[in-house]
């Protein structure tokens, strides 16, 4: 099922998926320091324990990168404006200043050091996302499926598959999140995996990780701490609680945020200064490529950063609005592509950027911006990905793909690309799992026994 005609008729045929309606009773319970907090999140008292029932496809991943930093461009950008070049008549041209580099139409005068550093990115035209609602692709894109589906409303982000296949690899004294999110919001957790496997999620900014001391100082706070342990014992305890087993879950949220505090490997990776910052543009997207640069520099157990920029929702003076917002895209990848080149980290870090989708393409519309389409881009980098080109064309404008430029020969869609995330992160991507509350299987990626999505390999070929 390799083409795109056969592809379509394949997916029209399937039987339509429907929500499967879950009670999702949550417990609450304030932290005694934040940090905890943010590390624990929201937890479903009903949730399985981690299953061990993984049935593994046989898939043979390529295997290429030990970490991955997905930048999530909310709001849809413009392909045309920015990774799939098309000038209009309504392009600035004195402001978008279009050059052939490495035989790429590049608008330098928005995006111009990535321009310089397009030897290192393979930038994918021929992508095609399912939907044009912000939330429903938003969550697609991290979960690589559609969140109406069967399991889709509790789907986990790829990020937390990650961590939980990632989990045995934790070396002793790494106490960073496997997984981090940076400026995600309300992103996509665990779903119906443990909250174990969630991300730490923070907006980065120079004061760095708050609540990682405290005033009393460490020698009070441990002996508080251990006052803590001992009124919560009962609490945890299966035998006289029902709810037991959850609240000793809550226990691992507070060790883990207990070995975050005090520790100097935390505080240096989670705080910089303002010269660092500057070098990555002094934004807060900035910000977060710099955290994810040292975050996993001090290589402390983080194997999956989410990095969330937006809104590139431009439907309205997208001129105006664009270029601002593409300098500081093209000073925070730059500056992330050099700091892990500097930390060691860049042949084992695979860098993916995409939006849920791109924008109308040709002539602007009455207000002088851009709407909702379904072509787009993806762009990758690190680990080993044979930059300086293209993988598929569009046409003249933009709209559709004139070529694929991969084996399946058929558009890229968001599942052949956490396909290709998984591959690279060494994982089986026709795994399934059956600890979800249905007992129905997790597929890693949808209808990988059918074969219907599968990896983009020639990022690597």
């Amino acid at each position: 099922m390799k083409n795109e005609s056969s592809f379509r008729r394949f997916v029209e045929r399937r039987p339509h998926s429907h929500r499967f309606p879950v009670l999702r009773p949550y417990f609450s319970r304030r932290g005694f320091f934040s940090l905890a907090a943010g590390v624990a999140g929201s937890v479903l008292l009903e949730r399985p324990a981690l299953g061990q029932e993984i049935k593994r496809g046989g898939a043979t991943p390529i295997s290429k990168a030990k970490n991955l930093v997905f930048i999530l461009l909310s709001g849809a950008p413009s392909h045309t404006d920015l990774f799939d070049f098309k000038p209009t008549p309504d392009t600035p041209l004195a402001v978008m200043k279009p050059e052939t580099i490495k035989g790429i139409v590049w608008p330098t005068g928005i995006m111009p050091k990535l321009g310089g550093r397009l030897g290192e990115l393979a930038v994918a035209r021929s992508v095609r996302s399912w939907a044009l609602q912000h939330n429903l692709a938003q969550a697609w894109a991290q979960i690589g499926r559609s969140p109406a589906a069967a399991l889709g409303d509790i789907a986990p982000n790829i990020g937390s598959i990650i961590a939980a296949e990632k989990a045995n690899e934790r070396m002793p004294g790494q106490v960073f999140p496997t997984f981090l999110a940076l400026n995600s919001g309300a992103g996509i957790g665990s779903g119906y995996l443990p909250a174990t496997y969630a991300p730490l999620k923070i907006t980065p900014a120079v004061s760095g990780l708050p609540d990682t001391a405290n005033t009393d100082g460490q020698t009070r706070f441990d002996a508080k701490y251990a006052l803590l342990q001992k009124l919560d014992a009962p609490l945890r305890d299966a035998a006289v609680n029902p709810h037991g087993t959850e609240m000793a879950g809550y226990e691992g949220f507070y060790q883990s945020g207990k070995a975050m505090m005090f520790n100097p490997e935390v505080e240096k990776a989670f705080r910089y200064t303002a010269a660092e910052a500057a070098r990555f543009g002094t934004t807060g997207f900035g910000n977060a490529c710099l955290n994810a640069a040292k975050v996993l520099g001090a290589r402390g157990g983080t194997r999956y950063i989410q990095i969330t920029y937006g809104s590139w929702d431009h439907h309205n003076a997208i001129y105006t609005a664009l270029p601002p917002m593409a300098k500081a895209l093209d000073d925070g990848i730059s500056a992330l592509i050099d700091e892990l080149k500097a930390n060691g980290t860049y042949n084992e870090t695979l860098i993916v950027v995409m939006g849920e989708f791109g924008r109308t393409v040709g002539e602007l519309t009455p207000t002088d911006g851009r709407d909702h389409h379904l072509q787009q881009f993806a762009v990758f980098a690190g680990a080993g990905v044979k930059g300086g080109r293209t993988i598929g064309s569009t046409d003249d404008l933009g709209n559709l793909t004139k070529e694929y430029g991969w084996s399946r020969d058929r558009d890229l869609r968001v599942e052949d690309f956490e396909a290709t995330i998984y591959s690279a992160m060494g994982i089986d991507w026709t795994s399934v799992r059956y600890d979800d509350p249905f007992k129905r299987g997790f597929y890693y990626v949808p209808e990988s026994d059918s074969d219907l999505y599968a990896p983009l390999h020639e990022l690597w070929s």
